[in-house]
């Protein structure tokens, strides 16, 4: 049974509606009703393009008619899987428009004469159109439709209930043919007790007296019986059988002295006079000055943009794409077109003035999603953007190649630049100042800011969790840094190694900067939520201003790894989440940010915190994808969350700010 049934204007003017229960009815007036969050999320958001949406046990289906500006809505409860939806959507399309198109024409005709009419018919609709009056009969022919579609869909269940039970009495076998089916065959039999055999030699052998589990010889009753193990093996001699121990290698009575441990210590060039002093390190080597930021009237430090055009060696898109067309023996467009490059081609066929269809588009969306998936867009991503461009332009007028081409291109750059729009700010140094600045009370101490870096193995955390460090510290910020990594060797080592580079490069090639950067680690094989709510602890007392949190790289799909991640988050309650992915992965990223959030958000608040999850993103290996950077649209329509950084380089002024234009001019080059 539906629960609520509407058409409306896109201007937000609600022609016609029905609710058929009194909880819809009240649903549906709220302002946290489903059909109002399918406008908000939706439709605005663009958060789906699939004609479908679930809010709160609902199911929200919904299609438009893009030359009058109309919405059909139809929503009811998620559990009963209503099969009749669709045909019940485009009936009413069909028939409303078939009813009512000289009025509807007239209606949205008056809303764009002048801003003026338009801002009171959007507010005082009822007294300027009686839209009782005029779709006077709709409501029965709208239950004479309902009632036929639910009588068939019923029909369809009880005739498909039929055809289920029938065959399921129809096999079941007469008991008198139970007797009569064949016994095994002594071949069988003979299989099976060979089979058997087998397997107790094999688990003799792996019991055996020759070795560890698993280590080839022959098992304890196939020695005494003189046989080997397995049926059909090579036979052994008899003097192999009795393995000689392995004699001890003798290193000496005493322990190593220090000066033995130190001839055994090749960690530095052996030329030096100490070999425990580290050579000087080459600080030009760790910061690249064409990648510095730069300082704002206000003296803050900021990352560079980056920019499409430099990583195509200076040239936009636009002379990319005049290029490939002139290689092709294909005129290059005007400026002004806004062409698709390649896909140019495609809308040749839409020449004159005309309405768009499905079918005229049908070929151009579906280049259009090959084209995406090219720029490394994850399939069901390409799929749902697609589907969101065609639902805009269907019943469109446009009138020549150069019209059609600007449409297709502007609604494209329309709905990448809706998704990559954060909802939430980006601007991490304000939030930190915010907090820092917020008075306490006497008798409290001022809490650090802490930011968790999360990811699966081998990203790169550490690394650019280094770079993210060297900005805060650019940026007068005390930070001390947590080892959190207790599970891979080296993970403690290498950020030790970070910290003294840091420490040595300073403020604006100031040396000596020690204090303003500290490593707080406890070794391997402790419980990395206990050493961060320490590291936390240590920053509060020593007046540290940020502390960065090094988690250990996990796979989305291990649980307890998972659950000892959401355990840290729930006990800590980081001011960030970040997640660290790469620039290289399509369709993989999809799947790592939307486990990692579900796990980071059902364990969190199973282990007694509140729900955390995902709160922004860095992609790393950036400068490896050239124009290829889908992966940023994927990462941002999982999770809705923004991406603070990229990282492009090696050194730790390669960190970069992500502008969502530079993004869209990417992806629409060819």
């Amino acid at each position: 049974m539906l629960d609520h049934c509407s058409i409306s204007h896109k201007g937000g003017v609600v022609l016609w509606s029905r609710s058929f229960t009194p909880a819809a009815s009240h649903t549906a007036a709220s302002s946290a009703s489903p059909v109002n969050s399918l406008v908000r999320e939706a439709l605005i958001e663009g958060r789906s393009s699939d004609g479908k949406y679930e809010k709160d046990g609902y199911a929200v289906k919904w299609t438009f008619v893009n030359d009058l500006e109309l919405i059909f809505v139809v929503a009811y409860q998620r559990i009963l899987q209503l099969t009749y939806v669709e045909d019940l959507l485009n009936a009413l399309k069909t028939l409303f428009i078939k009813l009512f198109q000289p009025f509807l024409t007239t209606f949205v005709a008056s809303l764009h004469v002048t801003t003026t009419v338009k801002l009171s018919a959007s507010t005082d609709t009822h007294s300027s159109w009686n839209f009782a009056k005029a779709f006077d009969g709709w409501d029965a022919v709208f239950d004479k439709l309902l009632r036929g579609l639910e009588d068939k869909a019923a029909q369809e269940r009880r005739t498909r209930s039929g055809h289920v039970i029938r065959p399921m009495v129809e096999v079941t076998p007469p008991e008198e043919d139970i007797n009569i089916v064949p016994s095994q065959s002594s071949d069988n039999v003979l299989d099976q007790e060979q089979i058997a055999r087998n397997v107790q030699a094999l688990k003799n052998r792996l019991r055996g007296r020759g070795g560890p589990p698993g280590r080839r010889g022959r098992g304890r009753a196939d020695v005494e019986n003189g046989r080997d193990s397995l049926p059909g093996s090579d036979s052994e001699t008899p003097s192999k059988s009795k393995r000689k121990a392995k004699a001890q290698r003798k290193w000496g009575d005493e322990a190593p002295t220090e000066s033995d441990m130190a001839s055994l210590d090749f960690s530095y060039d052996s030329s030096t006079s100490d070999s425990h002093i580290a050579p000087p390190v080459d600080l030009s080597a760790l910061v690249d000055n064409g990648s510095l930021g730069t300082r704002t009237q206000d003296g803050l430090y900021e990352v560079r943009d980056w920019e499409f055009a430099q990583s195509q060696g200076g040239k936009s898109a636009d002379d990319v794409i005049a290029e490939v067309l002139k290689k092709s023996g294909q005129e290059p467009p005007k400026p002004s077109s806004g062409s698709l490059g390649a896909l140019g081609s495609i809308f040749a066929r839409l020449t004159g003035s005309k309405v768009l269809t499905e079918e005229d588009l049908k070929p151009v969306l579906e280049a259009m999603k090959q084209h995406l998936m090219k720029k490394n867009v994850a399939k069901e991503i390409s799929d749902k953007i697609c589907e969101d461009v065609g639902q805009s332009l269907v019943g469109k007028k446009v009138g020549g190649f150069q019209t059609t081409n600007s449409a297709v291109r502007q609604a494209l750059a329309n709905s990448i630049t809706r998704i990559l729009t954060p909802k939430t700010s980006t601007d991490l140094l304000l939030s930190i100042r915010t907090k820092l600045s917020a008075p306490v009370a006497a008798s409290q101490q001022r809490q650090p800011y802490s930011i968790t870096f999360v990811g699966v193995n081998g990203v790169g955390k550490s690394t650019n969790l280094s770079k993210v460090c060297f900005w805060l510290i650019q940026n007068g910020f005390r930070v001390l840094i947590a080892a959190c990594d207790t599970f891979r060797s080296g993970a403690v080592e290498q950020l030790r190694v970070h910290v003294r580079n840091l420490g040595m490069l300073g403020v604006d090639g100031a040396t000596n900067s020690k204090g303003r950067v500290e490593l707080y680690e406890r070794g391997y094989g402790k419980d990395a939520a206990g050493i961060a709510k320490e590291a936390i602890s240590y920053a509060r007392d020593n007046d540290f201003d940020v502390v960065l949190i090094d988690t250990a790289g996990r796979m989305q799909d291990n649980e307890p790894l998972m659950r000892a991640l959401a355990k840290l988050v729930a006990t800590n309650n980081p001011d960030k989440i970040i997640f660290v992915g790469e620039a290289l992965v399509g369709n993989e990223a999809v799947d790592q940010l939307t486990k990692f959030d579900r796990a980071l958000r059902d364990f969190s608040a199973a282990s007694g915190g509140q729900e955390r999850g995902i709160d922004g993103m860095l992609v790393t290996k950036w400068d490896t994808v050239d124009d290829k950077v889908g992966a940023a649209l994927s990462m941002t329509y999982v999770t809705g969350q923004p991406i603070i950084f990229v990282g492009c380089g090696q050194t730790y002024t390669d960190l970069r700010q992500l502008r969502v234009g530079n993004v869209v001019q990417a992806i629409l080059s060819d």
